[in-house]
């Protein structure tokens, strides 16, 4: 039987993607979830980047591979290959910045342009330490992620608040949405054989791992 090295030895693979407008915090998210660091030098992000870590969901292994992109607008070349594959986002935007929260519309209309009717989608609101100049209120917040059906959390990259909780609230989430359309085939002769790679396109990133039990 083959040996798989730690960082290969995982159930589930999602691709989670990151998007929001510029210098909103988002790859201070992901190297706070991913590698616990947090830089306040931090430069904006040219193109794409991504990290990976893996958490345990009930009694499986979920790998998430989260990519992060730079939020000008130049960078939009990029997008169909960008969102291929996910099967989860955190939106994020800067509850200091008004601007950014507004701009949160045209990001999700783009996510769900580009993406399964099933993605998980979770709402961000970072920078909640710098309580003195926030400038989009919970409230606000919170209905508008209501109304659009998606999760909602504010965190801090900065302080460590709630970053764990978001990212992985939404790996939760997706591995409920695939264990159910596992489910869901239930007995139909025709449904992949346990373990088989869900998604059909071979692009795609995100998948249940394959079980090696009788490859030669």
């Amino acid at each position: 039987m083959a040996a798989y090295r730690a960082d290969d030895d995982y159930d589930y693979l999602f691709k989670v993607v990151l998007i929001g407008d510029s210098g909103v915090g988002k790859s201070n998210l992901l190297s706070r979830f991913t590698r616990n660091e947090f830089s306040l030098e931090s430069k904006s992000t040219i193109g794409v980047e991504f990290a990976t870590r893996s958490i345990r969901v009930d009694d499986k292994v979920v790998k998430a591979q989260i990519w992060d992109t730079a939020g000008q607008e130049r960078y939009r070349a990029i997008t169909s290959a960008y969102y291929r594959g996910a099967v989860g986002a955190l939106l994020v935007y800067d509850v200091t910045r008004h601007v950014t929260f507004e701009n949160v519309e045209r990001w999700l209309k783009e996510l769900r342009d580009h993406t399964d009717n099933n993605i998980v989608i979770m709402l961000v609101g970072n920078k909640a330490d710098l309580r003195h100049l926030r400038a989009v209120s919970t409230e606000d917040a919170k209905s508008f992620a209501e109304k659009e059906n998606t999760f909602f959390m504010e965190t801090s990259a900065l302080e460590s608040m709630n970053v764990e909780n978001a990212f992985t609230e939404v790996l939760s989430q997706i591995y409920r949405v695939v264990s159910r359309k596992a489910l869901d085939v239930g007995d139909d002769p025709a449904a992949l054989p346990k373990g088989q790679t869900i998604n059909v396109n071979k692009d795609d990133v995100s998948a249940v791992k394959k079980v090696g039990c009788c490859s030669i």
